[in-house]
């Protein structure tokens, strides 16, 4: 904690008068580019390793970067959704990424779901049903041997995991009328936090790929 006053202090002391402005211009109203969901592990910044400025992003930050499926009969009233909601029809996104992380503590606690089971917490606890938000993933884990076989099984299931959130957001009918208009791209990342490195999921051969110059122009081509 004594960091982070520290930190806020000299922020305000080495604001220069263009920061100051661009806060200025921020406070009149936010037009973000993409809805970024990511997980909330403090070790996975995305203002670090996507270099991004305020207003760049709108951001939500949850166990495991999930996101809940969609239920027509009833409507989900978490704050993922609400995000979702408010980033795609207010704010008129063009892009959310979906960003899971190397060696995921909600990835390990999903393959380890009997230990879970031993903890304290009881059967309405809200970590236990959150992380129902990912058994799809689980499931896909034992089902599809051949993806990332060169990861450890819990980065493997944290890469399928993003497949899987992708799949819960396409499931909106309001996501969905915006991708089928051309108006709305959805990205899957996948950060390495030992080597600091950020992986795109390439459609075209199923796997995710090291975002490096050669990928980043091929992604900034296509943007």
């Amino acid at each position: 904690m004594k960091k982070l006053v520290q930190g806020i202090l000299d922020f305000q002391k080495k604001l220069s008068p263009t920061h100051r402005s661009a806060f200025a211009q921020l406070a009149m109203g936010q037009t973000p580019d993409a809805l970024y969901i990511g997980c909330s592990d403090s070790r996975v910044a995305v203002n670090v390793f996507a270099s991004t400025d305020p207003g760049d992003l709108f951001v939500n930050r949850n166990v495991g970067n999930m996101i809940p499926p969609w239920q027509k009969e009833q409507p989900s009233s978490d704050g993922v959704s609400a995000v979702i909601e408010f980033a795609i029809l207010n704010l008129k996104v063009k892009h959310v990424i979906i960003c899971g992380h190397s060696e995921c503590g909600a990835m390990f606690a999903l393959m380890n779901r009997q230990k879970l089971n031993e903890t304290n917490l009881d059967a309405e606890s809200g970590l236990k049903t959150w992380l129902e938000h990912g058994e799809e993933a689980l499931d896909c884990l034992t089902s599809r041997p051949e993806f990332a076989q060169d990861l450890l099984p819990h980065n493997r299931l944290s890469q399928i995991n993003v497949l899987k959130q992708m799949d819960h957001l396409k499931a909106y009918p309001f996501v969905r009328d915006r991708i089928d208009s051309g108006d709305l791209s959805v990205h899957g990342w996948w950060f390495d936090i030992a080597n600091a490195e950020v992986h795109s999921f390439d459609h075209l051969i199923a796997r995710f790929v090291l975002i490096d110059d050669a990928e980043g122009a091929r992604l900034l081509k296509n943007l």
